[in-house]
């Protein structure tokens, strides 16, 4: 009955009565009456409907309410995010109702502010998405505890009774679950259920942020008991029904430090003079079994979290650094993808099949950028020489052929943050990028294509990597500030394919703004997410893609490991096995999506507190950067490593008038005009570790 409900308000262009509905539905008996009374008070509870005032029902989308995400600001107001719509609804602090951050919400559309922003209130809180927080503890003299949350964005009052402290003491970083509230909806009593350590013990600051995000820095016991029956190296068992490509040439190239191997490349050349590229990356499905302890962990977790001096590791060490990883040298279980392509990159033949491999050497980008870009060839890499300079030969013409169809490069810079034994940045410099790395890159995108494409002809559930076209409105925004600054754009910008960016791309790439109008117009994309439809790949310009090649560190992977088996290797396709997969990839995507986002954040506030950190001790000292954005409330200069910090409005030695259509801020005395992309001297003038912010004071243009 709820989804005839559903389908019989979607298709009303009025509202209706429960003895309208009850008609349309054909309810005759008490029955059921009862029924569609509990559907309807179960959809209203929901917020898929709205009961009005006149007692008659519509669906939510078609009234004045909303579902949405709140996202609350420090400041205390904050924006509603519905799905369904591109623009979000503004709350003031008085309209808040009691909302905090993350919470599922109903809101009501009041009134439109202006053109641009949507006003409203919270209604009520369908859902406390959180109700465990990272904070610090101190007592008062009645020893009561009070947390002073982490997230400044969430305004809690929580209070710990001394008999749920846990035995913390002030300053203790604590993990802290709502228990009740209290005599108002923003008071809550809690309960201490983790002790974290000490705010100034080493280390406590990014564990802080990881328990926030909800990462778990322990494996259960049930995972840690599952894998020490597990064997750590290859069995004679483990080899039936895979190809032994023992005596091929393969081998992996990584970074410096990494540990955790997904991915190994052969290469040869054909008699027919094509390229014949091999990429074998780890079996991991064939030790995490679907269903197991071990892999309902690393299902929850969805993604290893790589942060400045640690891993939080989607899989125990035993595995993710072991049996499972393509170390030198050792019989390793694979997945291997062989592809044939021409002297053009069009791809000719392909095999996808399970293998054992034994890599020959554990390559750096670092050396191997020696050889391909130096011409420096370092101790013990003399055999590969000739398969490395193939191998960059083959990766300039793939590239050049996704670059053909669209592809968009926005080489975006990373920062790497190099720290002391207790965690304290030292230095932060750009993360060099060199061939090494763009060669592993163009290889994984093919193999990446080639498996998503084999299962998408077959017609089977499948989980993509998706990114949507951008929103017409983005991208005109996008262009008319470019406008703004005087560029003139040539081509038709009103088509939205790839290759259109890729063309706008092109005529910045020589304005000293480039690099800020490139991360601008990424910020104007949609966010690629996982989806069990193939929804295409804008950004990469491919119209089928997915993540295989890193099954060690993202579950999405294991997946497409774990599908590759029961369909090509174990040949199930009955629709029973269909209709398994159709139903669990739904949730698999969302909820990969969902902590793959997690990750990123994690990632960033880290960055952020390091980078506040090592600003600390750099007080009163000049550095030259550039202003990276412009907003009403003052502008943010990146300095060359990186780093980037506000210079506040309120500061500035003038009163700044700001224009939000060019995004620049004028001098009202001095007529000084600051606008994004200049150059300019800043000093640092605060900077705070725990507000994670760093303050500049402007002291000339460059």
């Amino acid at each position: 009955m709820r989804d005839n409900v559903i389908n019989i308000l979607k298709n009303s262009d009025k509202a209706l009565s429960i003895f309208e509905l009850a008609d349309l539905l054909g309810a005759t008996t008490v029955e059921d009456t009862k029924e569609l009374i509990e559907v309807l008070e179960s959809l209203e509870k929901e917020a898929v409907i709205y009961h009005s005032n006149k007692d008659k029902y519509l669906l939510l989308e078609n009234s004045h309410l909303r579902k949405g995400v709140m996202r609350a600001n420090k400041k205390g107001f904050g924006f509603v995010e519905v799905e369904s719509q591109e623009e979000d609804i503004y709350i003031s602090q008085d309209n808040m109702n009691g909302a905090i951050h993350d919470d599922i919400v109903l809101v009501e559309i009041t009134s439109k502010k202006n053109i641009d922003r949507l006003e409203g209130r919270i209604l009520r809180v369908l859902k406390r998405e959180n109700k465990r927080f990272v904070g610090e503890i101190n007592f008062d003299s009645k020893g009561v505890g009070h947390i002073t949350l982490d997230e400044n964005k969430i305004k809690l009052n929580i209070q710990i009774p001394k008999d749920k402290t846990l035995n913390a003491v002030d300053g203790h970083k604590v993990v802290v679950e709502l228990v009740k509230p209290l005599n108002n909806n923003l008071r809550y009593e809690g309960k201490v259920i983790e002790i974290i350590g000490h705010k100034n013990d080493p280390g406590v600051d990014i564990l802080s942020i990881i328990y926030k995000y909800n990462f778990n820095t322990e494996f259960p016991d049930a995972v840690k008991e599952e894998v020490s029956t597990m064997p750590m190296e290859v069995l004679e068992k483990d080899l039936t029904g895979r190809r032994d490509l023992r005596d091929v040439e393969i081998f992996t190239i990584d970074g410096d430090d990494t540990k955790d191997i997904d991915d190994a490349i052969s290469i040869k050349r054909l008699s027919n003079g094509h390229y014949e590229l091999g990429v074998h990356i780890a079996d991991v499905s064939y030790y995490v079994k679907e269903g197991s302890p071990l892999d309902d962990e690393a299902m929850e977790r969805g993604t290893s979290v790589y942060l400045v001096d640690r891993v939080i590791p989607m899989l125990p060490h035993e595995l993710s650094n072991g049996i499972c990883s393509l170390n030198p040298n050792v019989d390793r279980l694979a997945v291997s993808c062989v592809m044939e392509f021409d002297n053009k990159g069009k791809q000719i033949s392909y095999e996808i099949f399970p293998s054992v491999i034994k890599s020959r050497i554990q390559m750096t980008y670092k050396k191997v950028n020696s050889i391909l870009e130096n011409n420096v060839i370092p101790e013990g890499y003399q055999p590969y020489e000739k398969s490395l300079r193939m191998m960059a030969e083959l990766a300039e013409i793939l590239q050049n052929a996704i670059t053909r169809r669209g592809y968009i490069n926005f080489e975006v810079d990373e920062p790497k943050i190099i720290v002391d034994k207790d965690c304290k940045p030292l230095e932060i410099k750009v993360r060099d990028r060199g061939v090494g790395e763009r060669l592993i890159e163009s290889f994984m995108i093919a193999a990446n294509e080639c498996v998503a494409t084999h299962i998408y002809f077959m017609n089977l559930p499948f989980i993509y990597r998706v990114h949507e076209v951008p929103k017409d409105d983005k991208i005109r925004g996008f262009l008319g500030f470019v406008s703004s600054l005087g560029y003139k754009l040539t081509g038709d910008l009103n088509d939205t394919k790839p290759t259109t960016m890729q063309r706008i791309l092109k005529q910045l790439e020589n304005k000293k703004e480039y690099k800020i109008l490139a991360a601008l117009l990424l910020r104007s994309m949609q966010k690629a997410v996982y989806k069990p439809e193939n929804l295409g790949h804008y950004g990469l310009a491919s119209s089928c893609y997915t993540h295989f090649t890193s099954p060690i560190r993202r579950y999405p992977d294991t997946t497409v490991h774990r599908l590759l088996h029961t369909y090509l290797f174990d040949g199930k396709i009955d629709m029973s096995t269909i209709s398994k997969w159709e139903e669990k990839l739904i949730y698999i995507a969302d909820h990969s999506s969902a902590r793959e986002r997690a990750s990123v954040d994690c990632e960033r506030e880290v960055e952020d507190m390091k980078m506040a950190e090592y600003m600390e001790g750099h007080i009163g000292e000049e550095f030259e950067g550039m202003i990276s954005s412009v907003t009403s409330f003052g502008m943010f200069v990146e300095l060359d490593n990186l780093i980037e910090g506000l210079v506040p409005i309120k500061d500035m030695k003038d009163f700044f008038h700001y224009d939000e259509e060019h995004m620049t801020l004028t001098g009202e005395r001095t007529h000084i005009k600051y606008r994004i992309g200049e150059r300019v001297v800043v000093k640092v003038v605060r900077a705070s570790k725990e507000d994670k912010t760093i303050d500049f004071e402007v002291i000339k243009k460059v």
